[in-house]
């Protein structure tokens, strides 16, 4: 078994293998609340990972960047997912506006996209997926900060 505190690397060689690696964590509701960080540069393919990861979990809504409205939420079984892009951020204190801790009260998955525009004004992350455009494809690079997350990527498959 991998150890999770080290981060996990695989190779994304096409777009259907972020769509399976999103499938990979379906269940990551099951541990919710949960913070996920994703972080790389632009065009890395956080959005499309989120949106392949939201329609895993049921969304049945399009699964809209949310660059300029810096949230959007959407509900899956009694569950809420918020899906944060920072990148437009120009103040962590931003946030203290948007009322995010608002947010942090609900049992939700919290995935929050250029987490660190937000740097000193978020929780701990309880994962953290890092994507890096490679010549041919993509890099993941996946880790576990917390005891939680530790729990979700044991039970995710083919990690």
């Amino acid at each position: 078994m991998p150890d999770f505190k080290q981060p996990v690397s695989i190779i994304l060689n096409d777009e259907r293998a972020t769509k399976d690696l999103a499938n990979n964590f379906s269940e990551i509701l099951n541990y919710a609340p949960i913070i996920l960080f994703l972080r790389g540069d632009l065009g890395t393919g956080k959005t499309c990972f989120t949106r392949y990861l939201l329609e895993a979990l049921g969304v049945k809504e399009k699964v809209k960047s949310p660059t300029y409205t810096l949230v959007e939420t959407y509900a899956v079984d009694h569950n809420n997912i918020y899906h944060f892009d920072l990148y437009r951020a120009a103040d962590p204190r931003e946030l203290e506006t948007l009322g995010f801790r608002d947010y942090l009260q609900d049992y939700a998955l919290i995935i929050i996209e250029w987490a660190e525009n937000g740097h000193g004004c978020l929780p701990s992350a309880d994962l953290e997926i890092a994507l890096e455009a490679l010549d041919d494809g993509r890099k993941a690079s996946i880790m576990a900060l917390t005891p939680k997350g530790i729990s979700v990527l044991q039970h995710v498959g083919n990690i």
